[in-house]
């Protein structure tokens, strides 16, 4: 998907939410189990449910690749279910080298089709280029995440001053274009938000943490707005496991529409629609 289509996606839709589709065999309906694949029944009744609210689906694959061949098969039956018109994210957070980039690159990008791959940038520009050579593909770069070991590197200074994040943004900026690069800031992470747009004004940023993590979407488009929106705000838990009976999928959709909701005010107000 290129970046004109998913801006066009955001006004459209009123919204600029992603949805993450963090499928749990533990936390599933109980009902559901009696279907042949659970995991695909469980997205296949969420997309449904939540398709003209979201711009984003964002499958974790540790959910699907613990469950061995089934787990994929179910991963490449929801990629192929969800609408062309909604962006897709691979939550994968590769970061290898060389052919093997290439090759993880192949897999999420030719095979399942992805619109976009998350990948760890420690082991520098072999390990992001790669990613880079799919056309109309996307990489989204770990910068600033939220959860609590982000702190043991991510912000270590080194002797200029400079932390671990800002290293990280100033070089991979060199590398792609804001229509082809991504990154993950986390919305509990507000006091250096408004730092990593300052460093990266064009470029869209992947939130997570906003909902079951304690992060608000206020904040978030308070410190990360741009000219183009440039956020992408995931909610997982917080909508998929709303409930867990038989209404899963409508209590779902009212809990992501009180999101979209926000976001559509937002939008107004910021002149976008």
């Amino acid at each position: 998907m290129t970046r004109e289509a998913l801006i066009a996606e955001i006004k459209r839709k009123k919204s600029f939410l992603c949805i993450g589709l963090d499928t749990d065999m533990n936390k599933i309906p109980e009902f559901l189990k009696r279907y042949e694949d659970p995991i695909f029944e469980f997205n296949k009744r969420i997309i449904d449910a939540t398709k003209d609210l979201c711009v984003a689906y964002k499958p974790n694959i540790a959910f699907y690749e613990c469950l061995g061949p089934k787990g994929w098969e179910s991963l490449k039956k929801t990629l192929d279910y969800i609408p062309k018109n909604i962006f897709t994210i691979a939550d994968a957070k590769r970061g290898d080298i060389g052919n093997t980039s290439t090759y993880y690159a192949k897999t999420f990008f030719e095979y399942l089709n992805f619109d976009a791959v998350t990948v760890a940038p420690y082991m520098g520009e072999d390990s992001i280029t790669p990613f880079l050579e799919f056309k109309d593909k996307w990489v989204i770069v770990l910068a600033l995440t939220s959860n609590k070991g982000s702190m043991d590197f991510q912000v270590f200074e080194n002797s200029h001053g400079e932390k671990l994040y800002e290293r990280v943004l100033e070089k991979t900026s060199l590398w792609g274009a804001s229509n082809q690069l991504m990154y993950v800031v986390g919305a509990t992470r507000l006091e250096q938000i408004k730092e990593v747009r300052a460093k990266v004004p064009n470029y869209f940023f992947l939130v997570p943490g906003v909902g079951a993590q304690g992060g608000s979407l206020e904040d978030v488009v308070n410190y990360g707005w741009n000219d183009d929106c440039g956020l992408l705000v995931n909610s997982s838990r917080g909508i998929i496991y709303t409930s867990n009976g038989e209404s899963f999928d409508k209590d779902a959709r009212e809990s992501a529409k009180k999101v979209q909701l926000q976001m559509r005010d937002v939008l107004v107000s910021k002149k976008m629609i």
